[in-house]
């Protein structure tokens, strides 16, 4: 019995090393080095988060109709424009009641200016002049994206998700809305969409170009905490039951919302930016802040304090989340109050302010919430550039595991020093060395790059090699590596 279980044993072992030795297939797509998905092994290196470069405020919530509450900013580009649409609401000092609250609308022609449009379309204190461009159901926290769906209808090229308040004659949950040019809107149906979660929060979804379905991510709470919930839609009417999100390896924390989004670069990637939401910390400032329903002003702590994280995913549910900060509160005392950090959700492209204006990603997040009006901070990371392979003065190496790819030539997005260097050498899925493709045949690369072509002694084409087992080793020193590519 005992040599029966231990065969029985040494098959599964061997199943799983086979397994886990089977080639990845990444064709010609690029692979950000955000998760340990390719790396077999790291020597002497690390991977490392970028904290994000702060830049100007984009916008500041200031017009009557938006106030010291406004947030839930959503961003994306639209061809030649960039749309964002957001929650105007205040917080009365003198009474400590909430205004009514709206959904407002801002563009730009490059994601750093931003305009407020007057729309016409809704009447505040008896004028439409303003950028109100949607009232009623839905405006705490409405949610728009541009639907990239084959076959989404003309008058649905612009969908939305929002809140519907729950009444004894109705039921609560999230409400689809449509729009045929992201200004009109209107409901999809009359009745909620999905109806099961806590739903308090910036809930979202869109288009999964690839496993071509609708992906929903929302609010729930899970013994008594903030969480995370998704499911999933062919049509965004029907939607299958939410399922937790995962994140194994990391820490418990809770999580006010989510910011989960496809990569545009790697759509095969979802890139998550929640706000972190440390309940036992409190505020380092309450002055100025009125009395809020709900709250306890003698307790601030009660408040808590909110950052940003950063977490990944390959399949939608589980996330490989990292417990150090993507976004900090920084210098400003006015960050260091609760439901501040707020990440906007979407990731769009911009240009830089070299000579060359080399484009770079753009993230924006809120301050100054509670206080008198909030302010939307844009902030910037390089192309791919969220989490790199570092290695210092001393070199280390990264090998991968093994791979296949139909490509014609490697390239990676990287940066040294000026007296650093990254050799790569292409070995077989044993790990031999290629003959052609060995570390001495690789002359040192160094310089900062987008999109690096490798070379060895006989050129760039590895075409040779497009569809056989490999693995890469990257030999590195004073160097960071962000992405790979076989185009």
């Amino acid at each position: 019995m005992f040599l029966n279980r231990l065969s029985l044993a040494l098959v599964f072992i061997v199943a799983a090393t086979s397994r886990a030795a089977e080639p990845i297939d990444i064709g010609t797509r690029l692979e950000p080095l955000v998760d340990d998905y390719l790396i077999a092994n790291l020597h002497n290196v690390k991977q490392l988060l970028h904290e994000p470069v702060r830049r100007e405020v984009a916008i500041v919530n200031d017009s009557p109709w938006e106030g010291n509450l406004s947030g839930y900013h959503v961003v994306f580009q639209d061809g030649d424009r960039y749309r964002m649409y957001y929650r105007g609401w205040k917080l009365d000092g003198k009474s400590g009641q909430f205004s009514s609250d709206f959904t407002c609308y801002a563009e730009s022609s490059d994601g750093i200016i931003w305009t407020k449009p007057m729309l016409g379309l809704f009447e505040f204190q008896g004028s439409k002049q303003n950028n109100i461009v949607w009232k009623g159901e839905g405006t705490h926290a409405f949610a728009p994206f541009k639907d990239t769906n084959p076959a989404c209808k003309p008058e649905q090229q612009y969908k939305a998700v929002g809140i519907i308040m729950g009444t004894p004659q109705k039921q609560g949950g999230l409400g689809a809305f449509q729009s045929s040019d992201g200004i009109h809107w209107s409901p999809l149906q009359e009745k909620p969409v999905i109806t099961k979660g806590a739903f308090d929060s910036l809930n979202l979804a869109f288009w999964d170009a690839t496993r071509q379905r609708y992906v929903d991510f929302h609010r729930d709470t899970r013994d008594g905490r903030r969480a995370i919930v998704t499911c999933t839609s062919t049509d965004f009417v029907h939607w299958t039951d939410p399922v937790w999100l995962e994140y194994p390896g990391a820490a418990e924390e809770e999580l006010y919302t989510n910011a989960v989004i496809p990569y545009q670069r790697a759509p095969h990637l979802f890139l998550g930016f929640p706000m972190r939401y440390v309940r036992s910390r409190t505020s380092q400032t309450m002055e100025g802040i009125p009395p809020i329903v709900g709250f306890s002003n003698s307790e601030p702590g009660s408040l808590g304090l909110t950052d940003a994280v950063f977490m990944t995913s390959r399949d939608g549910v589980k996330f490989h989340r990292r417990s150090e900060a993507f976004i900090r509160p920084g210098l400003g005392s006015d960050c260091w109050i609760s439901r501040n950090n707020l990440p906007a959700w979407g990731i769009v492209e911009t240009k830089s302010d070299t000579a060359e204006g080399i484009p770079e990603l753009s993230l924006y997040a809120t301050e100054s919430y509670f206080n008198n009006a909030t302010r939307l901070r844009r902030f910037t990371v390089r192309m791919d550039g969220f989490v790199s392979v570092r290695a210092d003065s001393q070199g280390g190496e990264m090998h991968t595991r093994p791979i296949t790819f139909s490509g014609k030539c490697l390239e990676m997005n990287f940066s040294t020093s000026a007296a650093g260097s990254i050799q790569v050498e292409i070995q077989d899925a044993s790990g031999k060395p290629i003959p052609g493709f060995a570390l001495e045949d690789c002359p040192e690369i160094y310089g900062d790059r987008i999109r690096q072509m490798v070379g060895w002694k006989q050129g760039s084409d590895v075409s040779t090699l497009a569809g056989k087992p490999i693995r890469l080793r990257f030999v590195m020193k004073d160097a960071d590596l962000y992405a790979i590519q076989f185009p």
